[in-house]
């Protein structure tokens, strides 16, 4: 199936996901991502942030809707076609996700696997792109460190630096500051906006109104699954901050 996508990157119409049959994570929910964007997610824990973005890159099976790229239905490729779409949709996560004990140069690398056989090696190219990414991160000096021996906010450039591995077209970024210290956490975010800056999309779950007030272009917040505002991140007044969070809230 083909949906029209009127020039949006990603489509996502009246998609569900339910883990148990009964509650829906994610509930009827639908948006766009344009090319250029920074759309920010806000909400509580458990709001369906994180299970959203991993049904774009299907870790999880939608229970229901349609998610399309580029105008082409994502839901139904399986195999080859699967791979070759993962390759456009890099993902970062708040733990890193890191092999601790292999070199800062080769967990770049390791987002270049969706375009090798298990068989072929690394290319001179992909060293060369490698150290490219980690110059863009700022961490081109670090190349040959083991990635124990870094920093959580340096952890957490090498994720970005091998997500740019994949040459992406959009980045899913699930809570990638919630484990960093606020200035650690701007610096990342800097980082991303640079990156979204040089003409990649970005979906970035966030904690913090006003990291999204400060890099994202459009926001979208999540309340029991559910769509509760789309929108400027100006457009979020102590009325719709307490409709997000609840009435006992208080914005840090």
């Amino acid at each position: 199936m083909t949906i029209a996508m009127n020039n949006q990157l990603l489509q996502i119409s009246k998609l569900n996901k339910s883990y148990d049959g009964k509650i829906l994570a994610v509930n009827q929910l639908s948006m766009h991502v344009n090319p250029g964007d920074f759309v920010i997610l806000l909400g509580l824990s458990g709001s369906g942030k994180s299970t959203l973005l991993r049904c774009i890159n299907r870790l999880i099976e939608p229970s229901a809707g349609d998610i399309s790229f580029r105008g082409e239905d994502i839901l139904s490729v399986k195999g080859l076609k699967l791979r070759q779409y993962r390759r456009h949709i890099a993902m970062v996560f708040q733990q890193f996700n890191l092999v601790k004990n292999l070199t800062v140069l080769t967990n770049v690398l390791t987002g270049r696997l969706g375009y090798h056989t298990f068989v072929s090696p690394f290319s001179k190219e992909d060293h060369e792109f490698a150290l490219h990414n980690l110059k863009r991160v700022g961490l081109q000096d670090f190349a040959g460190k083991q990635v124990k021996h870094l920093s959580g906010g340096q952890q957490q450039r090498v994720a970005i630096a091998r997500a740019l591995m994949q040459d992406p077209a959009l980045i899913l970024a699930d809570e990638p500051v919630a484990s960093l210290d606020p200035a650690t956490a701007d610096s990342i975010m800097q980082y991303l906006g640079e990156i979204n800056r040089e003409g990649i999309s970005i979906i970035c779950s966030l904690h913090f109104l006003s990291l999204a007030r400060r890099y994202g272009n459009r926001v979208l917040a999540l309340k029991d699954g559910q769509k509760v505002f789309e929108g400027l991140p100006s457009e979020i007044d102590n009325q719709r901050f307490k409709q997000i969070y609840g009435q006992d809230a208080e914005e840090i």
